[in-house]
């Protein structure tokens, strides 16, 4: 039952050219920042990405991405992720966009075991008409859209049939852990990551506190130990390494001023 790796390396050496892989996080928030980097460090390619954007700045999945080492992604925003764009319009990535909510019900479906499922997101547009471009062919052109998908009414309500997603591994970031694989996600950072990872057949958690087995509350529990395969306990340096995407400050009010 300890499902403790000692380093982010030995816990992505098996994972092989072309994998698929379903990642946490959102912008800077909850990625899994380490075990990115350590599969960069290993040179594999052909990744297919499930994640709900592909890094921000220079961080998470943009490393990644802008070494070439990403094929494919799933996901459901751009952002300001330039080099994202700049290769997707120029036809090196193939790119399934898809309505955020549906992304996140297709990994918790995925893993749930339900193969697929009805929603009315996308209803009427080309999520379920197809022609979305998957890939342009660098001229401006679609070199691949996506197709149509089956469309079936429920009691007067037409709804779209969207396929759970399943991927060979996942790699996701916690705030504690302990050797069983039980997870506790502090605050925004429990956005796709408990999803991410049970969607994973091979799930990898890294954690910035690693406890022994008994110590978190079963109640406090947001992803149990069942979902995940190993677990990498962070350095304090990894642990506290935390950007922030845009600083908002309040501008400070002009000396002798009283705010009312």
């Amino acid at each position: 039952m300890n499902k403790v790796v000692p380093t982010a390396a030995e816990a992505v050496v098996d994972v092989p050219e072309g994998a698929t892989l379903a990642v946490g996080g959102f912008g800077l928030s909850g990625v899994p920042n380490v075990l990115i980097q350590a599969l960069y460090e290993r040179g594999v390619g052909g990744l297919g990405v499930v994640s709900n954007n592909c890094g921000a700045m220079d961080s998470g999945l943009a490393v990644l991405l802008a070494a070439g080492r990403i094929a494919r992604v799933t996901g459901s925003y751009i952002g300001a992720n330039k080099e994202f764009a700049r290769q997707y319009l120029a036809g090196e990535l193939e790119v399934e966009l898809i309505p955020q909510g549906t992304l996140a019900e297709r990994l918790r479906a995925g893993g749930a075991g339900i193969p697929a499922f009805y929603t009315p997101a996308g209803v009427g547009t080309q999520v379920a008409d197809g022609g979305l471009p998957w890939r342009y062919d660098g001229d401006g052109g679609v070199a691949l859209a996506s197709p149509p998908k089956e469309v079936r009414a429920f009691d007067g309500t037409e709804y779209v049939l969207e396929r759970g997603i399943r991927t060979d591994f996942a790699l996701v970031r916690a705030a504690k852990g302990d050797r069983h694989g039980n997870l506790v996600f502090a605050k925004s950072s429990r956005n796709f990551n408990p999803l991410a990872a049970m969607a994973g057949r091979v799930t990898i958690a890294e954690v910035e506190e690693l406890v022994e087995p008994g110590a978190i509350d079963p109640d406090a529990v947001h992803l149990p130990g069942i979902f995940v395969q190993r677990v990498v306990a962070l350095t304090p340096e990894q642990a506290a390494d935390k950007r922030i995407e845009r600083r908002t400050v309040t501008a400070p009010a002009a000396r002798g001023t009283v705010n009312g």
